[in-house]
């Protein structure tokens, strides 16, 4: 089977992600390594449904500032949704910057190295930045734009750089952590599917750790996520394994 010069890129980032564990038996000390698992009652991803009930399963490994990870999700219903996400990040003094590979094929596809055909959209690659306030007023900000990818073409085949800005203000009210964040398109997006400006997502957040015991607790979220551009409204509850 051809491998692509795209998805030479994606093995790169896989094999580099094999080797951390090497890496971090030869400097434990500076390396944070974190994983675990959200089970969610619905899986929606900037004001769009991706699938029903879902297991998001996650891993990376940072070391000054730099992080590498995989992210994915898979439909509990067996409906053949399954996403699988590689990134590489960096963040200093509020600002960050990242690029993720997104694979959203599906089970069944088995094309997970091959260039997309007629069906299939392979790889999506997006450049994210963003920045974070001080802790006085933390509101946060992140630009994405999609950069590569077959689903990200207009009409007449060019390049639709979709992009996704959000903003994002975190709170507690009585113990509960919560937060609003408000996201829109600023142009034609054919990931999207709007066609101009257009607000997608706005989420009221909510979470917090139900005692279960005295040496355990039970991380549970749940987020009301209004479309405006579809007129769609979702509500997600989840619970977070760590």
């Amino acid at each position: 089977m051809k491998i692509y010069p795209f998805s030479k890129r994606v093995c790169l980032v896989i094999l580099l992600s094999g080797l951390l564990p090497a890496i971090s038996a030869k400097a434990q000390k500076g390396i944070d390594v974190d994983f675990g698992a959200d089970l969610v009652s619905s899986y929606v991803w900037r004001g769009y449904k991706q699938a029903g009930a879902s297991v998001q399963p996650g891993i990376s490994a940072s070391i000054s500032g730099f992080t590498l990870g995989a992210w994915g999700s898979t439909d509990i219903s067996s409906s053949g949704a399954k996403e699988v996400d590689f990134y590489a990040s960096y963040e200093n003094s509020g600002f960050k910057a990242m690029v993720t590979d997104y694979w959203w094929d599906g089970e069944g596809t088995y094309r997970y190295f091959s260039s997309p055909n007629e069906g299939y959209n392979g790889h999506y690659l997006e450049a994210t930045l963003g920045y974070t306030l001080p802790e006085s007023f933390p509101l946060s900000i992140t630009w994405n734009t999609f950069v590569l990818g077959k689903g990200n073409k207009k009409a007449d085949g060019d390049n639709s750089y979709s992009t996704y800005v959000e903003l994002a203000y975190p709170f507690s009210v009585k113990g509960v952590d919560m937060g609003i964040a408000a996201g829109f398109t600023p142009w034609e997006s054919a990931v999207y599917g709007s066609t101009g400006f257009n607000f997608t997502s706005v989420t009221l957040h909510a979470s917090k750790s139900i005692k279960i015991t005295d040496s355990f607790s039970l991380p549970v979220f749940a987020n009301v996520i209004c479309n405006p551009h579809r007129e769609d409204i979702h509500f997600v509850f989840g619970i977070s394994i760590k």
